[in-house]
């Protein structure tokens, strides 16, 4: 004889809540900046352009070539600064191989720092740190610039926090801080994840959909969390901060045959992008441009013109000679 299965239960008020709150959690979470579209990479090597020659050939963990290669052997010539790209969420080094080739037609050397972005954005600031007192070991030239795009410009700043940088002031390094579309008063669209009660109201669903979408970071990018509300002074060895915020209204990442737009390029508002503390200090640029969030760092079909402009205005990438503006123009095509 056999028995019918029991009627399901029927699901709680407060089960459905829960559920509710998740749901709409990862909805929010999934539009913003943890779960961007990877870029298309070339893992080809980079064309070495005009560049110094090199006098050393290094091998230092989390940075390398700005490629997806496997070899991260990177050759610098010691006596000439060097910039450091920092990638957003979803990134990688080869996320910003055609800017370091722009970077290389100057004349100007270029290396990228890779890291997990799934991780803590203390200890990814603390790795960046290790990583540019490692580089700058072998450096005879003591400029340096940095340059973070999104959640990398979160790292970026962090990294120059606090006086335990004291090498730095040491070997007098002077570094150039540039931060790009960085959400530095927290990603909005992540706060449910820095709340309390609905901490409490899940029974603890809320902070297990947090991590599951965003990783170990996911309590230091909410406008509640201390990593937010709290930066702290920058290490005097940052003789500047160029801050790019973006103006990401009305942008367009993707559009179809018709025209439509079919991928928004808008993933901070201005309000995520200015934070008072930060927007305080007093070797600080803001400068406010009208460009995507993507489209500003470049993507295939879309150059970073303004970026360009911007790091050639503040004498972070040698300005092009009238003779080679074509030159410019037709790399530019063929990067982007």
């Amino acid at each position: 004889m056999t028995h019918p299965h029991p009627p399901a239960r029927p699901r709680t008020g407060s089960s459905l809540v829960r559920t509710s709150l998740c749901t709409v959690l990862l909805a929010s979470l999934l539009s913003g900046c943890a779960l961007l579209t990877p870029s298309a990479v070339d893992p080809t090597p980079l064309d070495s352009g005009r560049l110094p020659t090199p006098d050393i050939s290094v091998q230092l963990p989390q940075l390398g070539p700005c490629t997806d290669e496997a070899d991260n052997t990177i050759a610098l010539d010691s006596s000439k600064p060097v910039t450091v790209l920092v990638h957003g969420c979803n990134g990688s080094a080869g996320r910003f191989r055609a800017l370091a080739q722009l970077y290389a037609f100057h004349g100007q050397q270029a290396v990228c720092f890779s890291y997990d972005d799934r991780a803590s954005l203390v200890r990814v600031a603390d790795q960046l740190n290790t990583a540019i007192g490692a580089l700058s070991e072998k450096m005879r030239n003591r400029e340096m610039t940095v340059i973070g795009h999104s959640m990398g410009g979160l790292v970026a700043r962090k990294a120059m926090e606090g006086e335990q940088r004291e090498a730095w002031k040491r070997d007098q390094l002077n570094v150039n801080l540039v931060t790009v579309s960085a959400p530095f008063s927290g990603i909005f669209a992540a706060n449910p994840c820095g709340s309390r009660s609905l901490h409490w109201a899940s029974l603890g669903l809320v902070p297990l959909a947090c991590k599951a979408v965003t990783g170990d970071n996911w309590h230091e990018i909410t406008a509640t969390s201390d990593f937010i509300r709290r930066p702290g002074p920058l290490i005097t060895s940052v003789q500047r901060y160029i801050k790019v915020v973006t103006d990401e209204r009305e942008t367009c990442r993707r559009h179809n045959a018709a025209g439509r737009c079919v991928e928004s390029d808008h993933i901070f508002s201005l309000a995520e992008q200015y934070q008072p503390v930060i927007d305080n200090y007093p070797r600080l640029a803001n400068i406010e441009v009208a460009a995507g969030h993507v489209g500003i760092v470049g993507y295939k079909g879309v150059a970073p013109l303004q970026l360009i402009s911007i790091l050639q205005q503040e004498g972070l990438m040698a300005a092009t000679s009238p003779e080679r503006e074509g030159a410019l123009r037709w790399l530019m095509a063929e990067l982007y």
